[in-house]
């Protein structure tokens, strides 16, 4: 592990790929690494415009690579599965599905469905994804992986539960991303319930894969700190204020290139060896080359993960039927 680098990456040649957010960032490099390694590739975008350009950019960055745009908007449930009803009909089966999209400290929302804006995207969009994206991931020939892209900012956010076993969350959140107010709302702790969400659902999946004795892979990676518009992308809605010259002054001076950055994603879906419940990220935490994680202890509680799954998929509506506890 200790060097790896994207010239690493085992071939993929006859493997298909998707990879969410895939337009910028992390979300494109994984998807250009990817294809250069012969993966045909979906990248799976909000915006019909930046995802056609994504395409042709890596095209000409990657001559002969197999890539594709499907529009895919994890803020509204009826994207989500008119983007699975889409790949289903193109694809027989899936081997790599890379949930990397997300929001990060945004301003107090709501998704089309009515949920918290960064929980519903970052964590409820991408479970029903996989669900609905199960059964061509278990159609895979050899066994096919699943990365859930979380960060060391999971740490800011615990997921709680009532007494009585409801859900409890922060003020203003809606308990797991319910409708909420305004009110008390705190946008990095709803980052971090968000990204520890994604940790649990990882480990959830993880387990379940385990017990069913699926070749599946769940794992989940980090970027640290890297160059990404995802650290900005809060503070350009608000116009141009301190947190939005200290975001761009951290990416210039303290951040690692974003290719730097998409290595954990790219070791945690393609290198041999990856366990099940994997969590990779930088060797020195913000930046360095892939290797394992260190990850808060609530992000391993089984109790949590079962809570969390139940209330997941009560809230998307998709049930993994096939896939039992």
């Amino acid at each position: 592990m200790p060097g790896w680098n994207a010239r690493n990456i085992p071939a993929q040649s006859g493997r298909t790929a998707v990879v969410t957010g895939a337009n910028s960032g992390i979300g494109y490099v994984t998807a250009r690494e990817l294809a250069r390694s012969g993966a045909s590739v979906v990248l799976a975008c909000r915006s019909a415009a930046r995802g056609r350009a994504a395409v042709v950019r890596l095209r000409a960055e990657v001559p002969g690579a197999e890539a594709e745009f499907q529009p895919l908007d994890l803020a509204d449930l009826s994207s989500v599965r008119e983007f699975a009803t889409a790949y289903g009909r193109r694809y027989p089966s899936l081997d790599l599905l890379v949930n990397n999209a997300g929001v990060m400290a945004l301003p107090f929302g709501r998704t089309a469905d009515g949920f918290e804006t960064q929980f519903g995207v970052n964590h409820l969009g991408h479970f029903a994804l996989t669900g609905l994206l199960l059964p061509r991931l278990r159609a895979a020939a050899a066994g096919a992986r699943i990365v859930n892209v979380s960060s060391g900012f999971h740490v800011l956010g615990k997921i709680g539960f009532g007494e009585d076993g409801g859900e409890d969350g922060p003020e203003g959140t809606g308990g797991f991303g319910g409708p909420g107010s305004e009110h008390g709302y705190r946008r990095w702790v709803a980052y971090g319930r968000s990204k520890t969400a994604n940790l649990l659902f990882t480990h959830e999946l993880a387990r379940r894969f385990a017990a069913a004795g699926s070749t599946i892979t769940a794992a989940a990676a980090h970027p640290g700190y890297a160059s990404s518009n995802l650290h900005s992308g809060a503070s350009k809605l608000e116009g141009p204020t301190l947190n939005s010259r200290v975001a761009a002054l951290g990416n210039a001076v303290l951040a690692q290139p974003t290719a730097s950055g998409a290595l954990p994603t790219l070791y945690a879906a393609t290198a041999p060896g990856v366990r099940q419940d994997a969590f990779i990220g930088p060797r020195f935490g913000w930046r360095g080359a892939p290797a394992p994680s260190w990850r808060a202890r609530w992000t391993l509680d089984d109790t949590a993960g079962e809570r969390l799954w139940a209330a997941s998929e009560k809230l998307t509506g998709v049930s993994y039927a096939t896939l039992p506890r």
